[in-house]
C-alpha cells in the first residue's frame, strides 16, 4: 500500500517545487499590485467625471 504522505530521503527533489512556488508567489503579488494600480486610475476617472457633473 502507497503512503498519503510521500517525502523523499533526497532533498534536493524539493528544489523544483520551491521554485516553482517562488514563481507563482511573485506572479500573484505582480498581478495584485496591477490590479491595485488600475483601479486607483478608474477611480481617480471616475470621481474626475462626476466632480464635472456636479459642478455644472
Amino acid at each position: 500500500m502507497m503512503e498519503f504522505l510521500y517525502f523523499p530521503e533526497d532533498k534536493s527533489l524539493y528544489i523544483p517545487s520551491v521554485i516553482s512556488l517562488i514563481i507563482f508567489a511573485a506572479g500573484a503579488v505582480l498581478t495584485m499590485y496591477l490590479i491595485k494600480k488600475a483601479a486607483k486610475k478608474e477611480q481617480r476617472e471616475f470621481e474626475q467625471k462626476y466632480q464635472d457633473i456636479h459642478d455644472k
